[in-house]
């Protein structure tokens, strides 16, 4: 199936060489031949069953009126409510059954531009903010996303089933949602532009959170431009959100001769990840160089641990917090109804953090069968956000990534954006040991500085993908998007997945699996 981007598929609608319709149509097949079976990545956890019928609305509205997503497919990750048919779970069992009533701001933006809201994407449960040994991809309700580039790879967490999924060509442009990395690590494993925007960019009302303070939405996408698209249907100002602000023009900058000029700080400790980056990174940076770039080498970021342990503090009281009051607006008075303790399917009786906890338990052998809850465990345990202990830490954390760390950094290079390796290599996927991170550590001082982050092909080792990450200054977005499509116009290193089994032979260039039917048949039902 071709890999359609937002203009030409406006351009075929134009030209009434293909239908919303039409196209929806191939996608909902395409999902079944390659999600649910064939390679079976079990990246889409439901569709939308209503689908077919908004696509028979914008084929009726025809080309004139077109908004920014008209007739685009579009997945959701499942964290991200939607007032219709389509259940948001975070890939738990305790919310099956009830969808919510209304849908996340951001979802309205999507509507009222035009979009086809397709489905919903499997994630790591809870944002994996459940355990310190989870297996990103893996959800109770939802089971394993897979990486279309080699099946038994790790398609990164927590944004996993939409990387998976924007990879695999099952829809054209997703949504995934970070706190820290959920969105630029699973799309730097699956060859993806992930986009990470300023804080407040994109609403967060209607989004089941972690964490208020570092807590957005992003485009997950295979071209730049199709990314920034969806940032400027989803960007702008919420009234119920007051970290929100107006949306700027994400397409503005979006020219194959912006890197020109510009000072690139490369962080030189953040790029020594894996020997299978080495390469990859060197010549990212000479296509930088070419297009007319200055290179600030090196550019070192500031020492993260203290900065980690503090976020983690943050994250567990405000992650106890946010929760109780997204149940506070899903369920209303009805999370009250039941007995303490007493958590049904469909959200009855959820009230905090605590009933999650009630729930997994009583049904461990569904929930807990792989890792734990710690994360949960240890947010029920925090007060209130008045604690001495959480604004110490929220205060620490944000000088070490903001004025003590990016902003220092840009500061003292006049530099306009930072560069390292997103990624080393995806790791195998483990139920018995849980994630095992190969590299990477642009993803956190952005991520508490609110500052924006943009991931984007890279290269491949032994098949896998890698990305480059760019970092630029709070609110530069813009900009930012700019650098990044200057860098893909030059470079154009992405390459569909082929399904491949398992990592390639090195000693023959080629995947192991090439001689094995099983693997063959894979490959031809994705096709």
């Amino acid at each position: 199936m071709r890999e359609w981007t937002i203009d030409e598929l406006h351009e075929a609608y134009r030209r009434g060489t293909t239908t919303p319709v039409a196209v929806c149509e191939e996608y909902l097949h395409r999902i079944e031949q390659v999600s649910a079976r064939g390679p079976a990545i079990n990246a889409v956890i439901e569709v939308n069953p209503q689908a077919l019928e908004i696509a028979r609305d914008c084929a009726a509205s025809g080309p004139k009126e077109f908004g920014l997503l008209h007739g685009i497919p579009v997945l959701l990750k499942d964290n991200i409510d939607t007032g219709d048919r389509l259940q948001t779970t975070a890939g738990s069992l305790a919310l099956v059954g009830a969808p919510p009533p209304r849908d996340a701001f951001l979802v309205e933006r999507l509507r009222a531009e035009g979009a086809i809201i397709l489905g919903k994407t499997n994630l790591s449960e809870w944002a994996n903010f459940r355990s310190t040994r989870s297996n990103s991809g893996w959800s109770s309700r939802g089971g394993q996303t897979r990486n279309p580039y080699v099946l038994d790879r790790n398609p990164c967490g927590s944004s996993s089933g939409s990387g998976a999924a924007i990879a695999a060509n099952l829809a054209v442009v997703a949504l995934g949602t970070e706190t820290d990395g959920s969105v630029t690590c699973p799309a730097a494993h699956n060859s993806l532009v992930g986009v990470k925007p300023t804080l407040g960019t994109v609403s967060r009302t209607g989004i089941i959170p972690v964490a208020a303070s570092q807590d957005t939405a992003g485009p997950m996408a295979r071209t730049v431009r199709d990314a920034a698209f969806l940032l400027q249907a989803t960007a702008g100002r919420d009234e119920l959100d007051a970290a929100t602000f107006a949306a700027a023009d994400y397409l503005a900058c979006l020219d194959a001769s912006f890197l020109a000029g510009k000072r690139i700080g490369v962080a030189r400790n953040g790029a020594d990840v894996h020997r299978g980056t080495v390469a990859p990174f060197k010549a990212a940076l000479a296509a930088i160089e070419a297009a007319g770039a200055t290179l600030v080498d090196p550019a070192n970021l500031p020492d993260s641990g203290r900065m980690h342990e503090h976020e983690l503090t943050v994250l567990h009281y405000e992650f106890r917090h946010g929760l109780a009051a997204y149940f506070e607006r899903r369920f209303g008075t009805a999370a009250g109804s039941a007995a303490a303790g007493d958590v049904r399917r469909g959200g009855s009786g959820l009230r905090t953090v605590d009933d999650v906890i009630s729930f997994n338990e009583e049904h461990a052998d569904e929930v807990l069968r792989y890792f734990g809850h710690e994360h949960m465990v240890a947010a029920a345990a925090c007060g209130p956000l008045t604690d001495e202990e959480y604004r110490e830490a929220l205060r620490e954390s944000r000088q070490l990534a903001g004025p003590d760390g990016l902003e220092a950094l840009f500061g003292s290079h006049q530099l306009d954006a930072l560069v390292a390796p997103t990624n080393g290599p995806a790791w195998l996927i483990d139920h018995v040991n849980g994630d095992y991170y190969t590299g990477g550590r642009m993803s956190s001082a952005p991520a508490i500085s609110g500052a924006p982050h943009i991931t984007l092909p890279m290269g491949y080792y032994r098949g896998l993908p890698l990305g480059l990450s760019f970092v630029g200054r709070f609110g530069d977005d813009a900009r930012l998007l700019g650098m990044a499509y200057a860098f893909e116009q030059a470079t154009r290193v992405r390459r569909p997945p082929q399904f491949e089994k398992t990592v390639r032979d090195r000693t023959r260039g080629r995947s192991r699996c090439r001689s094995d039917p099983s693997c063959k048949t894979s490959r031809q039902a994705a096709r």
